[in-house]
């Protein structure tokens, strides 16, 4: 008997550490709820996360076997799902967080203890950390050179789905999980908890469809179409030119190797500007590699800078200013459009996110971690290298950030990336009999023309002008320039 540790690639179709496990078979599959993990969650991703265990324990069903859920510790939980199963090998993927790597650590030991042996995988990138160096052996920290090499390597097939004979029936998994009746841990074969019993109310906002099947449509769909249009579409919120698969990679609902291998085949028989449209898209694959690398090599850089300067930074955190970033009451239509997307969809486009991550640091002066607090409780997609490597790059804190001075004016990429207004119109109602044009002038009205215009809309709360002259000082000061 083989365990597969289910954590954060909820499907059977190219998954590696199912497939390494069903090729001595046959397979138990087990999901563990474990109170570390849930303790940085968020509702909208909780909602996700049993939508996507629904489907994933129904395509065991599909072959005759069933999901063993449980709900405790891992370090206990998994040698001991093992010693009921009798499994020779314990198999999961392989996740490169901080929390993740001492737990796992610990899973190792147990299980080492109990003579089980183990096999961690790499299967959510393509190129595990260390793997891509610099000429000294160094994680990179520039994604260009990362990039280039990440590009020229070959990239493996999806690895097949199993069949039937591969796993573990029902039976089996049931008498398992009565051999632990009295364990000090809840474990049953295929019975999910309720999103209050995870200890989450419902999330208002809507969230997308979760499992493979969902992912796939999302795929087909962007690789007929917007794929094509990616380089030139990807920054504009209302050109539907980006795959919407983050969360689907994010819990691994859908192989990195399938959707590459259809970005590939998308990028067959083309040439131009289509081909070049293709690879922007892959390089956005790079970028979640990128991230991932860093993240192993400097797990500290979940609460710390990566970028050391002389003087601590004097973050201003006016927590009125705070409130009104994240309720989309900031008097800046972009910025507000985007904070109101998030509300609403647990979702944000990504050009977005860099505007609502600039005006957070550099106009409110206001620390990178509260926005990734933020980001990590509301967004359905929320993956911790990838928000916390664009938190610091937005806050040039980060690894191949944006320079300190070079700070996004909010009203203008308004205009250039919302010209008509229609992204921030459809998030912000109280705009939607304001031409585009004065909505691109809100900071220059005056506040007689705002309060006929639009007297629910509330005026700018700080002036951007001032506001960039004052970050560019707190930076020059933390870099300890005279």
């Amino acid at each position: 008997m083989q365990l597969h540790w289910h954590r954060r690639d909820l499907r059977v179709a190219d998954n590696r550490g199912l497939a390494a496990a069903a090729e001595a078979g046959p397979v138990a599959p087990l999901f563990v709820f474990d109170r570390d993990v849930l303790d940085h969650a968020g509702a909208p991703r909780v909602r996700y996360l049993l939508d996507a265990l629904a489907e994933l324990r129904e395509a065991y069903r599909e072959r005759g076997s069933d999901l063993l859920v449980a709900r405790g510790d891992p370090r206990t939980v998994v040698p001991a799902v093992a010693a009921a199963l009798d499994a020779e090998r314990a198999v999961w993927g392989i996740d490169y967080s901080g929390l993740a790597r001492e737990r796992d650590a610990d899973v190792r030991l147990a299980l080492d203890d109990a003579g089980v042996a183990r096999e961690p995988v790499h299967d959510a990138i393509f190129h595990p950390p260390g793997s891509i160096t610099t000429n000294a052996g160094d994680t990179y920290s520039v994604y260009t050179y990362f990039w280039k090499k990440w590009r020229d390597r070959d990239k493996p097939d999806p690895y097949p789905e199993p069949d039937a004979d591969d796993l573990a029936d029902a039976a089996a998994l049931e008498t398992a999980a009565e051999c632990l009746s009295d364990a000090d841990f809840d474990i049953a074969v295929g019975d999910l908890p309720t999103i209050s019993d995870l200890g989450f109310e419902e999330p208002t906002a809507a969230v997308q469809s979760a499992g493979t099947e969902a992912a796939r449509e999302r795929l087909s769909a962007f690789c007929a179409d917007a794929i094509y249009r990616y380089a030139d579409d990807r920054d504009y919120p209302t050109r539907d030119a980006t795959s919407r698969l983050s969360t689907d990679l994010k819990f691994g609902t859908i192989g990195i190797r399938e959707v590459y291998a259809a970005t590939a085949a998308a990028r067959e028989g083309v040439g131009g500007e289509r081909d070049e449209s293709v690879e922007e898209f892959q390089s956005q694959l790079a970028w979640r590699e990128f991230y991932a690398h860093v993240l192993r090599e400097h797990p500290n850089v979940v609460t710390e800078n990566y970028k050391e300067y002389e003087n601590d930074i004097a973050w201003r955190d006016d927590s009125e200013e705070l409130a009104a970033w994240k309720e989309g009451k900031t008097g800046y239509p972009i910025v507000d459009a985007g904070m109101r997307q998030l509300r609403e969809e647990t979702y944000m486009h990504n050009r977005v996110r860099m505007i609502v991550a600039s005006f957070l640091t550099k106009d409110l002066l206001c620390d990178w971690r509260h926005g990734y607090a933020h980001f990590r409780e509301h967004l359905a997609d929320h993956d911790t290298a990838n928000d916390n490597g664009g938190w610091q790059w937005a806050a040039s804190t980060g690894t191949d950030a944006q320079p300190y001075f070079r700070i996004f004016n909010p009203m203008t990429q308004g205009e250039r990336y919302d010209p008509d207004g229609e992204y921030i119109k459809r998030y912000i109602p109280e705009l939607s009999d304001v031409t585009a044009n004065t909505i691109h002038e809100w900071h220059d009205l005056t506040d007689l023309e705002r309060e006929r215009l639009a007297p629910d809309y509330p005026e700018p709360i700080v002036d951007h002008s001032e506001r960039r002259e004052r970050a560019i000082s707190m930076f020059e000061a933390a870099r300890g320039d005279d």
